[in-house]
């Protein structure tokens, strides 16, 4: 089809939003087809008009999702585009499933649009009507990080591709993994989490394959392994950052065979799951260093799916609030609301133990404060003494020296530079040139204080040891001479 013979019908009960989304496509020498509700969009297209219909979800005589299944069932070729200013997990979801050729969230880049009305000209046909899900709304979030997370799933929740989710450490990377299994086709069957970081080294193969009767001591009956509790449905692996090499060859060779053996067995077992794994580290600075086969980053990292951190999705912090204050009253905890007063102080925070970190604050304040609100008051007092606690004490340490933990007094040296400039906004950049100042003297005292051993500082940081040679290199940092016990 030519570009200039496409008829495209724009659905929504929003004059202004059919104005800006006709004139964009009619600048592509499209023809516009405009319907104000349900009755109108059923009545063009099952007069066989328009060859893409963008759609808005909710409309005053019903909805596009709803009806979008009926008129893709008449006319299986029809692509159907889906917009909501809704905007969560469910929506996109529902939308993919129900067959819409793509989904966007309100509000979107024109351009975007355009974009995926042209695909769909192209690919036209290649929508097909899928069964219905369960409406779970498992994450949270309408923040435009959140929304090309939501898309990115929608596109891939119902294929068999390996998914590679990466970010910090409490932005939930499992949640993902869940939402991913139960709204695609091996919902019915089990979803089997594996925690990489908790299994010796010496278990791992038998922890995931399984091991015959006698395969080694101890192996008194055969056990199944993970892959075969996960038959048919999803294989979870958490931390895969932390699994040793020997296993990572073992796990490589069943993504590319597609079958595995137990420990002892003879015959091979087909391997029948979906792999979704997770970290919170740097898989590329691994394979770098020589951490982490390549090939395999390469079998897991199909599709990549990296998690904003909640500094990065602050507008999300009172949906997030909400929800898990309603999930304390399942621990019969008492139900509070917040205060805006709260709702702006939990904005203002950093969150870097993220999503984990708001849900525990909150429980203790439910916990341990009387009355019906939580307030701003009560937001600020709890975070500042659970930092103060954190990581057995070195905090409270700077509390008596500074009379603040380490969080304000950082606030108070941010407040004074960027008062020091006339417009209130510092050069740009600031997100490094702040690390930096940070990461140099943590590094250059954390060194001194290990007589220079880098294996003793690395475990100290926490950081792997060639990623300490790397910001000693970059940071230029003079490392005192060791002095070996």
């Amino acid at each position: 089809m030519t570009r200039g013979k496409a008829n495209i019908i724009v659905a929504d009960d929003d004059m202004a939003i059919r104005l800006v989304v006709g004139e964009a496509l009619r600048q592509e020498g499209w023809m516009v087809l405009e319907a104000d509700d349900i009755p109108e969009l059923e009545r063009l297209v099952r007069g066989g008009q328009g060859d893409v219909v963008v759609s808005d979800v909710l409309m005053p005589s019903g909805s596009g999702l709803d009806v979008m299944p009926q008129l893709i069932a008449e006319r299986p070729d029809l692509p159907f585009i889906i917009m909501s200013a809704q905007n969560t997990l469910s929506t996109a979801m529902a939308a993919t499933n129900k067959g819409a050729f793509d989904y966007l969230p309100k509000p979107f880049d024109i351009d975007e649009l355009v974009s995926i009305v042209k695909k769909a000209l192209k690919e036209k046909g290649a929508s097909v009507a899928k069964a219905g899900i369960k409406d779970e709304n498992i994450l949270i979030g309408r923040s435009a990080a959140m929304q090309e997370i939501y898309r990115t799933m929608a596109r891939v929740v119902q294929t068999d591709l390996t998914v590679l989710v990466t970010g910090e450490s409490g932005t939930g990377k499992e949640l993902v993994a869940r939402a991913l299994h139960a709204h695609g086709p091996r919902a019915d069957n089990p979803f089997v989490p594996v925690n990489m970081a908790a299994i010796p080294k010496e278990l791992i193969e038998s922890e995931l394959f399984g091991h015959e009767r006698g395969a080694f001591t101890g192996a008194e009956t055969r056990t199944l392994g993970r892959f075969g509790q996960a038959k048919g449905g999803t294989l979870f692996l958490d931390e895969i950052g932390d699994m040793p090499l020997e296993a990572q060859t073992r796990l490589l060779r069943v993504l590319q065979e597609g079958e595995y053996r137990t420990v002892g067995g003879q015959s091979s077992i087909k391997a029948n799951v979906r792999i979704i794994a997770a970290t919170n580290r740097n898989l590329k600075n691994m394979v770098k260093s020589g951490d982490f086969r390549e090939d395999l980053y390469f079998r897991l990292n199909v599709v990549p799916l990296s998690l904003p951190p909640l500094r990065e999705r602050l507008d999300d912090v009172p949906d997030l609030a909400e929800h898990f204050l309603q999930k304390a009253t399942e621990s019969g905890l008492p139900y509070k609301t917040l205060t805006e007063g709260a709702k702006k102080v939990l904005k203002s925070f950093d969150w870097p133990g993220n999503v984990r970190e708001l849900e525990n604050l909150l429980q203790r304040i439910c916990a341990l404060y009387a009355g019906k609100e939580i307030s701003g008051t009560m937001v600020k007092a709890e975070f500042d003494r659970s930092t103060s606690e954190l990581a057995g004490g070195p905090m409270s340490i700077m509390a008596n020296v500074t009379g603040g933990n380490l969080s304000q007094t950082v606030r108070q040296h941010l407040d004074q530079y960027f008062d020091f400039h006339d417009d209130g906004l510092p050069p740009p950049g600031l997100y490094q040139r702040i690390l930096r100042e940070i990461e140099r003297p943590l590094i250059q005292k954390v060194l001194s204080a290990t007589a220079g051993n880098q294996v003793k500082a690395a475990e100290l940081l926490g950081l792997n040891r060639n990623t300490l040679r790397k910001k000693i290199r970059e940071l230029d940092i003079s490392v005192p001479p060791r002095r070996d016990s």
